[in-house]
């Protein structure tokens, strides 16, 4: 028997059915496409923003085939500076990034490489933060997220409105806004009022007369356009801001083993170097800014060796060390010894 007309359209459309069902299962990067949330404190359309950031989603989008998708909330937009980590502990973010220091007594021991004369550049305190962390001097920090990568910003100096600071004693009835808590009680000791609060917010603060001054490193100067108000800089190394990217650890054990994979392979010392990459092209960018602006700069050379500035930096690290105890004073030998190796 011939079949009918309609038995063979029936049997048409069910071999199409099944060869678009059977294209759907075979191509996952346009059902199973997983997006990813970066929450990061630095403005859109900034260096970092887009040479590390926008890299990372662009590389990872590439590398997973489409698979996982980026979203970037830039400027403290999603999360704010201050719960960054938190919100990617909660899974508001699936990525974060900010400052250690902004999470007041969450991570002593990782801020250790931010004590004066700990690193010299972002490349060389980006090494030896991410050096460390592989090592597992910080594991327990951390267990509730799944850091990516970690880096520094480099040294953080002084930078002020109306005049030269050359000792300490220049800090005196000072306002001045603090970087970390150990630069705050440093600047406190020294009887200059320590102001705490997040970097995007310096700006307006030091416009209105709310903080003299502030210590910051040279790419917070440029990124956050405090060289329009700040004319005189010291180059003292008062601490190292260390940074970090952290991913949710639900969102990670979700994926599949070849997309965790993706995540592994733009994790690690690469990427720390990357973003320290970025920092010190900002750095030798913020100080040129400066320069050109025709500032007037301080350079203290040897600084823990220095006359004046040597016993309040000595100070300031001993007290630190004996805050955290013996396990942060390992730390301390630890990062001390890893300068020359990762200054290459």
């Amino acid at each position: 028997m011939t079949p009918s007309k309609s038995v063979t359209a029936l049997s048409k459309k069910s071999v199409l059915t099944g060869a678009l069902t059977a294209a759907l299962l075979a191509t996952p990067a346009l059902a199973e496409a997983t997006t990813l949330r970066i929450a990061h404190v630095w403005p859109g359309g900034s260096l970092i923003d887009r040479e590390l950031f926008q890299a990372w989603a662009e590389s990872v989008e590439e590398a997973s085939d489409g698979r996982l998708q980026v979203e970037i909330f830039p400027g403290a937009t999603l999360t704010g500076a201050d719960n960054a980590y938190q919100g990617v502990v909660n899974g508001i973010a699936d990525v974060g990034a900010t400052a250690q220091g902004y999470n007041a007594g969450r991570f002593p021991l990782t801020q250790v490489v931010e004590l004066p004369g700990v690193s010299a550049s972002s490349r060389q305190g980006s090494c030896i933060l991410q050096s460390l962390y592989e090592q597992g001097h910080f594991d327990e920090e951390y267990s509730d997220t799944r850091p990516l990568f970690m880096f520094t910003t480099g040294p953080g100096y002084l930078h002020t409105k109306e005049r030269l600071i050359e000792t300490p004693a220049d800090l005196e009835g000072l306002r001045l806004r603090r970087p970390t808590p150990v630069v705050g009680d440093m600047f406190t000791r020294l009887g200059a009022q320590a102001v705490g609060m997040p970097a995007p917010e310096v700006f307006t603060s030091m416009q209105r007369g709310v903080v003299d001054g502030l210590s910051f490193n040279w790419e917070g100067m440029k990124t956050f356009r405090l060289n329009e108000l700040a004319n005189y800089h010291t180059e003292v190394p008062l601490y190292d801001l260390s940074l970090f990217a952290t991913m949710n650890q639900r969102t990670y054990d979700s994926l599949p083993e070849d997309l965790q994979q993706v995540i592994d392979d733009h994790s690690g010392l690469e990427w720390s170097l990357r973003a320290a990459e970025v920092y010190d092209e900002l750095i030798r960018q913020g100080r040129q800014d400066a320069e050109e602006a025709g500032h007037e700069f301080l350079v203290i050379e040897n600084a823990l060796e220095h006359a004046d500035w040597g016993p309040v930096l000595n100070e300031t690290i001993e007290r630190y060390l004996e805050e955290v105890g013996e396990e942060g004073r390992e730390i301390y030998e630890a990062a001390l010894a890893l300068q020359d190796e990762c200054r290459a």
